[in-house]
C-alpha cells in the first residue's frame, strides 16, 4: 500500500490472508516520498499494489517502472467523489503547507462515502489476485462498511448537539 491509512484499509479487508507492506509509513510525508532500492525490490515481488490515485502519489508510476512491476495495480479512489481543491498557499497567514494538488483534493479518504468506495475497490482487487479468499474479502469489506456507517452516524449525532456557530475544528492539514 502506498501510505499508512491505505495500508490499514487493505489490512481491514484482507485480514490474515494478506501481508501488507506500507511504503510511506505513519509520520512520513507521501508528497515528498523517495522510494528506496529495498522498497522497489519489495514492490517488484508484490502481487498487488494499492495506490490512492487522484495525483496523491506523484512518484508511483516511476517506482512501478523502475521496479519492473508486473502485478495488479489498484487505484482505490476510482469511482470516489473527489473534492475540489482549495489553494493551500492562499490561507490568511500565507503559510500553506507547501504543495499544490491541482484541481482536486486527493485526500478523498476523509469522506466516509469515499472510504466505502476504497473498501469496495480493495476487495475487488484482492479477489482478482486471490479468488480462493474472495468470500473472506467480501465479508470483511461488508463488516468494515457497517462499522464505517455506524461511526458516521455517531459522529453526525455528536456534531448535531453543537450549535453551528460554535463548531470549530483544528487539524494538522488543510483538507
Amino acid at each position: 500500500a502506498s501510505f499508512s491509512i491505505l495500508g490499514d484499509l487493505v489490512h481491514q479487508v484482507g485480514g490474515n490472508r494478506v501481508q501488507v507492506d506500507v511504503l510511506v509509513g505513519p509520520g512520513s510525508d507521501a508528497h515528498v516520498f523517495q522510494p528506496t532500492p529495498a522498497q522497489a525490490r519489495a514492490v517488484a515481488q508484490s502481487q498487488i499494489v494499492f495506490a490512492n490515485g487522484l495525483g496523491f502519489e506523484g512518484w508511483m508510476a516511476r517506482l512501478l517502472k523502475t521496479a519492473g512491476y508486473k502485478g495488479l495495480q489498484v487505484v482505490v479512489s476510482k469511482g470516489a467523489r473527489a473534492l475540489k481543491a482549495d489553494r493551500h498557499d492562499d490561507d490568511h497567514k500565507g503559510q500553506g503547507h507547501g504543495h499544490d494538488h491541482g484541481a482536486h483534493d486527493p485526500h478523498a479518504w476523509q469522506s466516509v462515502d469515499n472510504v466505502k468506495v476504497y473498501i469496495r475497490n480493495i476487495a475487488q482487487g484482492l479477489c482478482q489476485v486471490d479468488a480462493t479468499g474472495c468470500d473472506s474479502y467480501e465479508r470483511n469489506a461488508k463488516a468494515y462498511t457497517a462499522r464505517l456507517d455506524a461511526l458516521d452516524t455517531e459522529i453526525r449525532a455528536s456534531w448535531a448537539l453543537i450549535p453551528p456557530a460554535q463548531r470549530k475544528v483544528i487539524t494538522s492539514h488543510d483538507a
